[in-house]
Parts: C-alpha cells; sequence; structure tokens
C-alpha cells in the first residue's frame, strides 16, 4: 500500500514538472538591454550595502584623475622651494636698492646743504667787503664836476680776455653817456677800462666804490656783473659764481642779471660742476627766454653743448 502511494506521488511530480521544463525551454535567453539592467540592479544592491548612509557620488568613490606618483609630488616640492629662494632673493634686492637709494638720497641732500651753506658764507663775506669799502668824497655844492680823464694802460703780457658783443654794448653806452657829466658813470667807466685792460684787481676795487657809492645807479647790475666777471678772468671762480649769484638774486630784472646767470655756468664750469651749470643755463632759459639778446643766447647755446646739457 505504500509503496503504491509513492508511486503515484513521483508521477503526479513528473507530470507537474514536465510543462515547467517545457515552458523554460521555450524561453529566449536574455538580450544585452536586460543584462545591463540586471547589472544596474545588482550594482545599486551592492551600493546600498556598502554605503548605506545614501547614495555615493556618479564615480562610485573612484576619482577620475590619476593618482599622484611619488616623483610627480617630490618634483612639484622642489619647484615650490625654488619659487621661494626666488622670492626670498626678489624682496632682499629690494631692501638693498631701497637702503641705496636712501643713501644716494640722504648725500645729495648733504652736498645741497653744504653747497648752499659755502655760497651763503661767501655772500655775507662779500657783503661785509662791500660795506667797508672806502667810498668817494663827497661833492663840494656848486663846485664844477670833474671827470676824471681815464687813461687806458699799456695791455698786459698775458692776452687780454676775449670780449663779447656785450662789452662792445657796455663800451658804446659808456663813451655817449660820458658827455652828461654823471660822476657814477665815470666811475662805472673808469672800472670797466680797467677790466678791459685785464687790471681785475683795481676794476673790482673801483666797482665795489662804484656800488657803494651809488646804491641806486642804473649802473648797479652792470658794475655787479662786472665784479664777478673780473674775479672769473682772474682765476678765482669760487668767488665769482657767488657774485653772479647774488647779482641775479638781488636785482632779477637788472639789465645784466641774465649776463650773470650765463657767467654763473662759466663759474661752475671752472669749478668742474657741468650738472650745476647746466642748471644756471637752465633758469637762463625759464625765467628770460625770448628776452635774452642774440648774442648772449648764442654763447649760451655754445656753453650749452660744451657742458653736455640734455
Amino acid at each position: 500500500m505504500t509503496s503504491r502511494l509513492i508511486t503515484a506521488l513521483a508521477a503526479s511530480a513528473a507530470i507537474a514538472l514536465v510543462p515547467s521544463l517545457a515552458t523554460a525551454q521555450r524561453q529566449p535567453p536574455p538580450n544585452p538591454e536586460q543584462r545591463i539592467e540586471r547589472l544596474e540592479r545588482q550594482v545599486q544592491q551592492m551600493q546600498r550595502q556598502v554605503f548605506p548612509k545614501g547614495r555615493p557620488a556618479d564615480t562610485a568613490g573612484f576619482s577620475d584623475d590619476p593618482a599622484a606618483t611619488q616623483s610627480s609630488f617630490i618634483t612639484l616640492s622642489q619647484r615650490l622651494d625654488a619659487l621661494e629662494r626666488q622670492v626670498t632673493d626678489l624682496v632682499r634686492q629690494s631692501e638693498e636698492n631701497a637702503n641705496r637709494l636712501r643713501t644716494v638720497e640722504s648725500g645729495m641732500g648733504q652736498l645741497k646743504a653744504d653747497q648752499d651753506q659755502r655760497i651763503s658764507a661767501l655772500e655775507q663775506r662779500m657783503s661785509e667787503a662791500v660795506s667797508v669799502a672806502p667810498a668817494p668824497p663827497p661833492e663840494r655844492p656848486g663846485a664844477a664836476t670833474i671827470v676824471p680823464s681815464v687813461q687806458k694802460p699799456a695791455a698786459p703780457k698775458t692776452a687780454a680776455p676775449p670780449k663779447t658783443a656785450e662789452t662792445a654794448a657796455a663800451v658804446s653806452e659808456a663813451s655817449n653817456d660820458a658827455a652828461a657829466s654823471d660822476p657814477g658813470e665815470d666811475a662805472y667807466s673808469q672800472g670797466f677800462h680797467q677790466w678791459e685792460a685785464g687790471q681785475y684787481d683795481q676794476a673790482i676795487s673801483t666797482l665795489k666804490a662804484f656800488t657803494a657809492a651809488y646804491p641806486k645807479h642804473r649802473r648797479i647790475s652792470y658794475a655787479n656783473n662786472l665784479i664777478g666777471r673780473a674775479q672769473l678772468d682772474k682765476g678765482d671762480a669760487r668767488t665769482a659764481a657767488a657774485t653772479l649769484l647774488a647779482n641775479y638774486r638781488s636785482n632779477p630784472g637788472g639789465e645784466r642779471a641774465p649776463d650773470s646767470l650765463y657767467y654763473l655756468g662759466q663759474a661752475l664750469m671752472k669749478l668742474g660742476q657741468p650738472g650745476q651749470a647746466c642748471k644756471a643755463y637752465g633758469e637762463l632759459d625759464a625765467v628770460y627766454g625770448a628776452k635774452v639778446r642774440p648774442d648772449l643766447k648764442k654763447l649760451e647755446t655754445d656753453a650749452k653743448a660744451q657742458a653736455q646739457c640734455s
């Protein structure tokens, strides 16, 4: 009885499996899309297990960029060290240049202060010398004016300095005004002729006496300029520079103030200061411009070329 029951159950199971096997044999194999979808579901299931707190990025934890190698890291570190050294060198050079610039500026300021102090001292000494110069005796009222005859002495052995058109103009003016019996004019003419003859010390004394006796005379600018030129001609360039500068500063509207600037540049050239001479010529152009006489302008042009003024 039992054996029959087992046989019947086995037959029933066989009959039930036959249709399912036939159905399985009839189903076609999955296509590529189905296989991809199945793989995606499997990957998502795996991601949920690995990242339970949330879905990871699209890269699933991997980077698109390749990882840095040890050699590339060492190369990058070396380049950074080289850049830091270069920046340090640049900062050091900048500080050294700034220190040098401060030193140069300090030296230039000290040099300018020394020059100003020396020129001021020379101007003070010249003022003191003028103040103690003997004045000519006062004229008696009603007395006839005696015009001293000025004889031009023989020229000295040394060659007389070349005379410019400004000298010729001064000679002409002195000759034309001599007939006016102006004692101040006569005194200036005497100093001029002494300078023209190369008697520079006598000319300086005569012209200083003239400026002390006739401080308001129209020839004051001429006389002070000629004093500076006489000092320059006798080789005392430093004193000449102080005298010419004082004549320009004290009376910039004087008729010979432009000449004083030009001869100031000449004195500075004698002192070996072409840069300062160029400043004097620049002042002449800036202050007087087109008012400079043609003959003086020609002399200035040649002097600027000699000093190599820019």
